[in-house]
């Protein structure tokens, strides 16, 4: 160890031993974690709830009586899926509509069974990444209600994801998106501490989006990686690109005479992927092209 680094050492140790300095530095320090804590938790939510899986809730009156819906955009595991209409007041009959989403398919009707104050009716299971767009509609007499009023809803099926993978894979990306944000925020600290903090980041990117992450796409939809250069996987795309930045702020902190600017863009940049809603443009079955398969394994068949 030079001199020169040896003397600067020797004066960190004796500016941390000033009680006034030691006690403003952990308040910053304490800011900047609860700031960042804040941030995340904020776009955390807004990208569950403006995500394509998020639950399309509503309510309306018919008939007399107020109806209550809150539509799934999302099921998985093996089972059909159950779509719940809860009204005060039961209709003449209630009906189940459904397609297959994408094709040309005539719209299946489905009786809905009353009982214990609401409608129910399922929806047939689908291989993982199967997508169908359903719709309730009410008739009674020359009184009819669509719900929604605007447009079918949409609903993916996939496979059961096991709950330890998917609590450890939260538990990583809100994480890296903590650090990140927390190495961030280090920008403005006129005595940056950026080793651990960067290591962290990327060590909590690697593990939830490189190892977990391609985990959960195997188990709900049968691949590890659909982004680049195999598939157009948004999720997987977006991780990629925020582990690329944090990579080239980590060789930074070697290379660049200021590596708080690239380790403040890095966490912009993670930043501004986690507001891309989850799932978007994730993995969609073709269903012309299972129907192609089918046709063609019936004519060799026949």
């Amino acid at each position: 160890m030079s001199m020169e680094v040896s003397l600067l050492y020797v004066a960190d140790f004796f500016v941390y031993c000033d009680g006034t300095t030691l006690i403003a530095t952990m308040k910053k320090t304490v800011t900047f974690w609860i700031l960042a804590f804040v941030i995340t938790a904020a776009s955390a939510v807004y990208q569950r709830m403006t995500g394509p899986t998020y639950p399309v809730s509503g309510s309306a009156s018919f008939a007399g009586g107020d109806v209550t819906y809150t539509f799934d955009r999302a099921h998985a595991g093996e089972s059909d899926h159950t779509v719940k209409l809860e009204t005060d007041r039961p209709a003449e009959t209630a009906s189940l509509e459904w397609k297959r989403f994408k094709t040309d398919d005539p719209w299946t009707a489905v009786t809905m069974e009353y009982a214990e104050g609401a409608y129910r009716g399922d929806l047939p299971h689908q291989p993982p990444a199967g997508k169908l767009q359903y719709r309730v509609r009410l008739s009674e007499e020359d009184e009819s209600l669509l719900l929604p009023a605007d447009e079918p809803v949409i609903i993916r099926f996939r496979g059961e994801v096991p709950a330890v993978v998917l609590i450890l894979h939260v538990i990583a990306m809100f994480g890296a998106m903590l650090l990140s944000t927390r190495t961030g925020l280090e920008y403005f600290n006129p005595n940056p501490r950026l080793g651990r903090l960067v290591a962290w980041t990327v060590g909590f990117l690697i593990v939830g989006g490189m190892f977990l992450g391609p985990l959960m796409q195997k188990y709900a939809f049968g691949a590890f990686w659909t982004g680049w250069p195999f598939g157009t996987d948004l999720t997987d795309n977006k991780t990629l690109l925020a582990l690329i930045a944090w990579l080239v702020a980590a060789a930074a902190l070697f290379k660049a005479k200021n590596p708080r600017r690239w380790t403040l863009a890095a966490s912009i940049v993670l930043l501004v992927v986690y507001m891309i809603p989850h799932s978007m443009l994730g993995s969609e079955l073709d269903y012309k092209e299972v129907d192609r398969k089918a046709a063609s394994s019936s004519m060799f068949h026949d």
